[in-house]
């Protein structure tokens, strides 16, 4: 995996809204976009409400697989816990150079999803309701002068 390296918070939601991401649903991997609707998984599996999460790499500071496979079966642990219906996902950089394993989340409250986010130190989760646009949560205060569309900032 090579290194990703961010500048600042504007540029690292900048390449997180631009990302690819993909949830297996009975074998087919269906696409979800920042900014687009997710109609066919949102068919496919309906629900109020979604959410992208992953425990891979906090602060997109790459760790090794050894401690990412921990962090994640941790935090499905965790889902299992809250008996949250979950789905296998990826993100990925538009060239599939920088992958991350996540998890489609159904139906997870906006607080238990902020704070999952925060335990295991990600920068950012994807979160939408249903028929709406899948919006980005970046988790630190907005930078003066950052206003993306389908993009939330929330101080962590």
């Amino acid at each position: 995996m090579r290194e990703l390296q961010i500048v600042d918070a504007a540029e690292l939601a900048t390449a997180y809204a631009a990302a690819e991401y993909m949830v297996v649903l009975d074998g087919d991997s269906l696409p979800l976009r920042v900014g687009e609707p997710a109609l066919d998984l949102e068919a496919y599996a309906p629900a109020p409400s979604y959410a992208f999460i992953t425990a891979w790499n906090p602060a997109s500071q790459p760790r090794s697989d050894t401690a990412n496979e921990a962090a994640d079966a941790l935090l499905v642990a965790q889902l299992d816990g809250l008996r949250a219906i979950r789905h296998a996902a990826w993100a990925q950089d538009l060239t599939g150079e920088w992958r991350e394993p996540g998890w489609l989340v159904v139906g997870l409250d906006d607080d238990t999803l902020l704070r999952l986010a925060l335990e295991f130190g990600q920068a950012a989760v994807l979160h939408w309701r249903a028929g709406d646009p899948v919006r980005l949560r970046m988790l630190m205060p907005r930078p003066l002068g950052r206003d993306a569309a389908h993009t939330d900032w929330v101080a962590g």
